[in-house]
C-alpha cells in the first residue's frame, strides 16, 4: 500500500496524522503497537507475542506496517507501508515512545525487553560504569529497541542519537546497534558525571540537553522531558528489578536485525 502527499502536505505533522488514519494493519503482531486514537494522536507500545519475531506496527483496527518514507519516479515525498525497491528510503518513527504526555500505554505493566542487544549493553554498561537496568530504560523510551529508528527531529537509531551528538561520540554509523548503545552509553555516563549521579537529572539532560538542567537548576519545565523523565524512572525501577529476578511480567524480546538478536 503507498500514499502519496503533495510536497507541501508533507512538510506538516497534520499530513502525517491524517496518512496515519489511513494506515492498515495485521492483528496482535509481536513488537511495536501503534495506537490510532479519534482524535488522530498516534502512540506506540509493546504487543506481546511469539519472541523473536520481526517487529512490526498494528493499529487499533488489527492491520500491520512500518512506515516507508521516499521520493517516487516524480520527485514526489511518498509513503509506504511496502520497502521501497531501488530507491533510498526513510523509516519514520512518527512520536517519541514515552514522551507523549497524553499517552495511555501503562507503563508500569507494558512488556520488557530483557534480552535483546545484551552484550553490547553490558559491555558498554560496564566499561562506563551505567546501571545495565537504566541502559535498557533509555534505549526502551527512546526507541522501544528499534535499530532502524528515527525521529522527525532526526535522532536516530536505538538510544535516538542526534547527528551532531553522534559524530562527537565517534558513532560513525547511528543505526548500527553496537555504535549507537556505545555512544548512547558513553553520553549518558557523561549526564550522569555531571549530574552526581543522579538519574532523574541525568535523564532530563539527555532529553533536553544538558543546558537546559542547568537553566532551570533541576528538570526544565517541559511537558515532554517531564513526562519522559517519570517513565525512565519508572522503566529504570522495573528494569533492575526484572533483570534480578530474570524474568517479568509480560517480557519478551523483539527480534532485531544484522545478526544480533539474541548476543
Amino acid at each position: 500500500m503507498k500514499f502519496t502527499l503533495p510536497n507541501k502536505l508533507s512538510r506538516f505533522p497534520a499530513g502525517l496524522a491524517l496518512l496515519s488514519t489511513f494506515l492498515a494493519a495485521s492483528a496482535q503482531a509481536d513488537g511495536v503497537r501503534k495506537i490510532i486514537h479519534s482524535d488522530g494522536r498516534v502512540e506506540f507500545t509493546y504487543a506481546a507475542g511469539q519472541s523473536g519475531s520481526t517487529p512490526v506496527y498494528t493499529d487499533d483496527s488489527g492491520s500491520g506496517s512500518r512506515i516507508y518514507k521516499y521520493k517516487d519516479s516524480s520527485g514526489v515525498t511518498a509513503f509506504s507501508d511496502q520497502t521501497p525497491y531501488g530507491r533510498p528510503y526513510t523509516i519514520l518513527k512518527l512520536q517519541c515512545f514515552a514522551c507523549d504526555p497524553d499517552s495511555n500505554v501503562n507503563w508500569h505493566r507494558t512488556g520488557l525487553n530483557l534480552k535483546s542487544y545484551n552484550r553490547f549493553v553490558n559491555r558498554s554498561a560496564i566499561k562506563h560504569a551505567v546501571d545495565p537496568a537504566l541502559v535498557r530504560a533509555v534505549i526502551h523510551a527512546e526507541s522501544g529497541f528499534r535499530a532502524d529508528a528515527v525521529s522527525s527531529q532526526g535522532a536516530q537509531g536505538l538510544m535516538q542519537l542526534m547527528p551532531a551528538t553522534a559524530r562527537e561520540l565517534g558513532v560513525s554509523n547511528p543505526m548500527d546497534a553496537e555504535q549507537n548503545i556505545a555512544g548512547g552509553v558513553a553520553y549518558l555516563a557523561r549526564m550522569l558525571k555531571k549530574f552526581n549521579g543522579d538519574t532523574e537529572l541525568a535523564s532530563a539532560a539527555y532529553n533536553a540537553g544538558p543546558n537546559a538542567v542547568d537553566k532551570y537548576n533541576g528538570i526544565p519545565p517541559y511537558r515532554e522531558t517531564r513526562t519522559y523523565v517519570e517513565r525512565v524512572g519508572i522503566l529504570h525501577k522495573r528494569y533492575i528489578a526484572a533483570l534480578q529476578t530474570g524474568s517479568a511480567r509480560n517480557t519478551y524480546t523483539v527480534g532485531q536485525k544484522s545478526g544480533e538478536a539474541r548476543q
